[in-house]
């Protein structure tokens, strides 16, 4: 089963209060699932990293192979890829996490894409921020 992820990271501080937003879709572009939760304190990129993280586990437990990743966090997608270097200490642990997951899938992409086409993802991260 192939499908489409938006993914989203939030934090309120740098680090502070954080939440994710996660919007999965099937090839026809239904939403089949979202998660909007709060994390606890992260700074935002550890927040982009719990959001890959939990769309691809819920990837997994879906019967979900083949995903389509999409991010407005350029670093993110940029370390994922391999373009840049892993260096802040809090985010090493993640991105291991996040590789393993990956390797689990049969088909991997993952894209940056402009903050105003990742509008829903970005909403059910600042909704559980609001919960809070």
């Amino acid at each position: 089963m192939q499908a489409i992820i938006n993914i989203d990271g939030a934090s309120r501080g740098n680090p502070g209060p954080a939440a994710i937003g996660v919007v999965i879709r099937d090839e026809q572009k239904k939403v089949i699932a979202h998660i909007s939760q709060a994390i606890g304190h992260a700074t935002n990129n550890q927040a982009e990293y719990r959001a890959i993280i939990a769309a691809l586990e819920k990837a997994v437990s879906l019967g979900i192979s083949e995903v389509e990743i999409r991010s407005d966090s350029e670093l993110l997608v940029r370390q994922i890829t391999g373009r840049y270097k892993v260096k802040s200490a809090g985010l090493i642990p993640l991105y291991t996490k996040a590789k393993q997951l990956q390797s689990r899938m049969r088909s991997f992409t993952i894209t940056h894409i402009p903050r105003e086409e990742n509008k829903e993802a970005d909403g059910l991260a600042n909704k559980a921020l609001r919960a809070k």
